[in-house]
């Protein structure tokens, strides 16, 4: 990329949202504070069952509340901005701004990363080891990995971060997106980005083949786990223990690959904010119910604790 020159730097940014027609303005409104109250109902609703059943104080169940607590603070860096958007003519974003929500984003994306591998690793010791499960992951070593997935989430954070905002940003200070995303800010760099997007692309290039990794080899020593047992009954217990997590992770790998290793040619806004709906609203939106609604230990906790508060009543 040239440089641009002689243009004035950019301290703020406007965010074009999906639209700005009235009518369908209030219309996203309206079904991005459902998608919110809904992300949050079921998540916390999720964890609470978690924390009152004392069946599902288990590894397997400690990593899905961290996930439905993550997912809280995830759909929270985008969702309140795009309702503030929807109903404001002042769509204003200041530098500091931008820079805090795209700091948060990025470090809550790549602790999810971490924290679907660490989830992969579990099922691989609950299947292929069942009864050295409790020994090999006790609770020291789940809170351990938790944090672990947060502290190396956020560390690349703050590389992700500082690379970025060392950029020099001029020109027209429109971002036709819903949040401060890299895709649109390269484009308003006023400096040569070669290097940027070199060190970028090996940022999430590294973090993304480690967590991979991890997660296939989990999964191809589940596969032959899951061949070895002989009853057909067992094998469809053993993969619906981990079908939950497979199709979190297909969710949510799948949108950031589609996003970010495209070619730039096939970067488009609308097709921009498309993708990126999947990783920044419906997956924090659907993982709680993915979790829950073909999972007999949720179900049976949920139906404990509703007997319990309508007896109450």
């Amino acid at each position: 990329m040239e440089v641009k020159s002689n243009q004035t730097a950019i301290t703020g940014f406007v965010l074009v949202g999906f639209t700005t027609d009235p009518f369908l303005r209030i219309t996203f409104f309206v079904l991005f504070l459902v998608s919110y109250t809904l992300t949050l109902i079921g998540n916390l609703g999720l964890m609470a069952l978690i924390y009152l059943d004392f069946h599902l104080h288990t590894p397997m169940y400690f990593f899905v509340g961290s996930l439905s607590f993550l997912d809280i603070w995830y759909s929270t860096v985008y969702t309140p901005r795009i309702l503030s958007d929807c109903v404001s003519k002042n769509n204003h974003m200041s530098l500091a701004g931008c820079a805090a929500q795209f700091f948060f984003s990025a470090g809550l994306s790549f602790s999810e990363c971490f924290l679907l591998a660490v989830m992969a690793y579990d099922r691989f010791v609950a299947i292929c080891n069942p009864l050295l499960y409790a020994i090999a992951m006790p609770k020291k070593l789940c809170i351990q990995l938790v944090v672990g997935s947060y502290v190396a989430g956020f560390v690349n954070a703050i590389a992700h971060a500082s690379n970025t905002f060392r950029l020099r940003f001029c020109g027209e200070n429109v971002i036709n997106h819903y949040f401060c995303d890299v895709v649109p800010l390269v484009k308003m760099a006023c400096d040569n980005t070669q290097v940027y997007e070199f060190i970028l692309a090996t940022l999430i290039g590294s973090n993304m083949l480690a967590t991979t990794v991890v997660i296939l080899s989990s999964y191809i020593g589940i596969g032959a786990a899951i061949v070895r047992i002989r009853s057909a009954a067992g094998r469809r217990k053993a993969f619906f223990t981990c079908s939950a997590h497979l199709v979190s992770v297909t969710l949510f790998y799948g949108s950031i690959l589609i996003m970010y290793c495209r070619p730039h040619s096939q970067h488009t806004p609308n097709s921009d904010k498309a993708n990126a709906l999947f990783y920044t609203v419906i997956n924090p939106l659907v993982n709680p119910f993915i979790y829950s609604l073909r999972n007999k230990d949720v179900k049976a906790a949920f139906k404990k604790v509703w007997e319990k508060f309508t007896a109450h009543k």
